[in-house]
């Protein structure tokens, strides 16, 4: 009887998770070195980076959504619709519940990779849950994108009052982008017959609990990022830690509070709450599953963790690696080399992380950034830049053939199809 083929499970189809199985799929999986599997709850892949772009009504997702089923046929693995409830170690069995969370389906593995990603942190604030979107998945961004549309609607027909505050919590990469991108929102509704709201009565306000702006990213590129999103017209309040989030405005520490209509909250990150609640494994002050520098969790040798998932701690004196695309993307493509090592019975390698920069897009003509640490870009260079990660990315799970043709299709498409999705 021939021998089974060693079972690779990765759960979760980010950006990180759909590059590993693709690049898998097409090595051990098309040579029949290893069967190769990939778990998600839904059943296309959007790139997260693109999610703000989504809630504001700049990009149609449809246009840009990969369905799992038709890439796995196309790329040697297969694909299993389901979300991870439990990981078995002692069993090598993880177990996945259905859509409707009726039936639970157990699934064999041999090496398990947990790429789940992460979601916001509300930090237990009284009121964000009830009162505050989120931007951690297609849906959430989906319904801020439908209750905005709505907003201009009950406005343009029912009379409603003609302002909008709009409040960002979190000043992050996410924040930042999803406030620039909002004044171009609030342009095009009126550029399309949208008027009752004038976009000088839209006020957008980014609120930070920091002393600055992008506090995780470089203060060359925070600054002029600041420059960048006044021009545009947005207030920032730095220092200013919210207390509670009511419908109608948000509390801040110091006794103020700001009117608001609409409120996002963009402020942390944490594991998701299934990582949370799995036993057995080492995990950092945000749930995070701690892992070696071969991203083997401390645990479980036969269990890999990568992405915004992991607690990954290169060096004794440096942080661990921040959740950002390149380091999952990164992290990907090590692990292509590291299980192929494993299943051949060899010494797996380490990770070592090279940052090349930091790019923060403000505009669908303007970017602002830093490469390799000290070459500072903006402008439409730095937009080229940044819209050149997610065509990497596009390349690495269709191949660059199919990605120049869809980079072609977007550049002829872009002049016939609308500015603002209105529907």
């Amino acid at each position: 009887m021939a021998q089974e083929l060693h079972h690779i499970v990765v759960v979760g189809g980010g950006a990180g998770g759909l590059e590993l199985v693709t690049r898998l799929g097409n090595s051990l999986g098309k040579q029949a070195k290893a069967k190769i599997t990939l778990v998600d709850q839904n059943l296309t892949h959007i790139w997260k980076p693109l999610l703000h772009e989504i809630a504001a009504g700049t990009l149609d997702p449809y246009s840009e959504e990969v369905n799992y089923f038709a890439h796995a046929a196309r790329h040697h693995y297969q694909f299993v619709s389901g979300s991870l409830c439990n990981v078995l170690p002692e069993k090598k069995q993880i177990q996945l519940c259905s859509a409707t969370c009726k039936n639970l389906k157990t699934l064999s593995y041999d090496t398990l990779v947990l790429a789940v990603g992460s979601v916001s942190n509300d930090f237990n604030t009284e009121g964000a849950k009830e009162y505050c979107y989120f931007l951690d998945n297609r849906a959430q961004a989906d319904q801020f994108q439908k209750d905005l549309l709505n907003t201009y609607l009950d406005a343009q027909y029912f009379q409603q009052p003609n302002h909008l505050n709009i409040a960002i919590i979190g000043a992050g990469a996410t924040g930042v982008e999803l406030a620039a991108q909002l004044v171009e929102a609030k342009e095009n509704f009126y550029r399309y017959g949208l008027n009752h709201i004038h976009p000088d009565l839209v006020k957008i306000t980014l609120i930070e609990a920091a002393d600055r702006i992008l506090p995780a990213l470089p203060e060359k590129v925070a600054e002029n990022t600041l420059r960048q999103i006044k021009t545009l017209g947005i207030e920032v309040l730095t220092g200013y830690k919210v207390q509670h989030v009511a419908k109608d405005h948000i509390s801040f520490q110091d006794g103020s509070a700001l009117q608001t209509d609409l409120n996002i909250w963009a402020a942390g990150i944490k594991a998701p709450q299934v990582i949370e609640q799995l036993e057995g494994f080492e995990k950092d002050h945000l749930n995070r599953i701690k892992v070696y520098a071969t991203l083997q969790s401390y645990n479980y040798p036969d269990i890999f963790a990568f992405g915004d998932c992991a607690h990954c701690q290169l060096e004794a004196d440096q942080p661990p690696l921040g959740p950002r695309a390149q380091v999952a993307s990164q992290q990907a493509t090590f692990l292509v080399r590291a299980l192929t090592a494993r299943i051949a019975e060899r010494p797996i390698p380490m990770f070592h992380f090279s940052d090349k920069g930091s790019l923060i897009s403000l505009s669908q003509n303007k970017a602002v950034g830093q490469l390799l640490g000290q070459v500072n870009v903006q402008g439409s260079v730095a937009k080229g830049l940044y819209i050149s990660l997610y065509r990497l990315h596009q390349a690495n799970i269709y191949g660059y053939s199919q990605a120049g043709a869809l980079t072609v299709r977007d550049f002829v498409t872009r002049r016939i199809r609308p500015k603002i999705k209105l529907h």
